[in-house]
């Protein structure tokens, strides 16, 4: 795995900065806890072959999903849109389509969110519906 470059930190920070007009807090909080989910499952298969999990479920607090929903309603997709773009970078494989699901919850630890993954090889945009081929 490489490190990140000055210009790939200063383009975060900038990504982070255009997030938080967008969303305020909580968004710019997913996308750092979906990167960090991602680093923490990379499987390094080689020097040059990392593969991350491509199914991430995002759940929010039932407050916290209602506040975002009110100000986007495409969270799902901006969301997946960011860790695509940071695989990118990170020059990580995934392990099959990449898709972020955001549910809501009564049951979240911090009281706010919680994001798990896993390696699933047939999912849809729409969630975690098997593809029936």
């Amino acid at each position: 795995m490489s490190t990140l470059t000055g210009w790939e930190r200063a383009l975060e920070r900038a990504e982070g900065a255009l997030l938080a007009q967008i969303f305020h807090r909580e968004p710019i909080e997913l996308v750092d806890a979906l990167r960090r989910e991602c680093d923490s499952n990379a499987v390094v298969c080689s020097q040059t072959r990392v593969v991350v999990p491509n199914a991430y479920e995002v759940e929010l607090a039932e407050h916290v999903h209602d506040e975002l929903a009110r100000r986007k309603g495409e969270v799902g997709q901006v969301l997946t849109d960011r860790l695509a773009q940071y695989g990118e970078r990170r020059g990580y494989e995934w392990a099959g389509p990449l898709a972020v699901h955001v549910t809501r919850s009564r049951d979240v630890p911090n009281g706010r969110y919680r994001v798990t993954s896993t390696v699933m090889p047939h999912v849809s945009a729409d969630g975690f519906q098997p593809s029936r081929d």
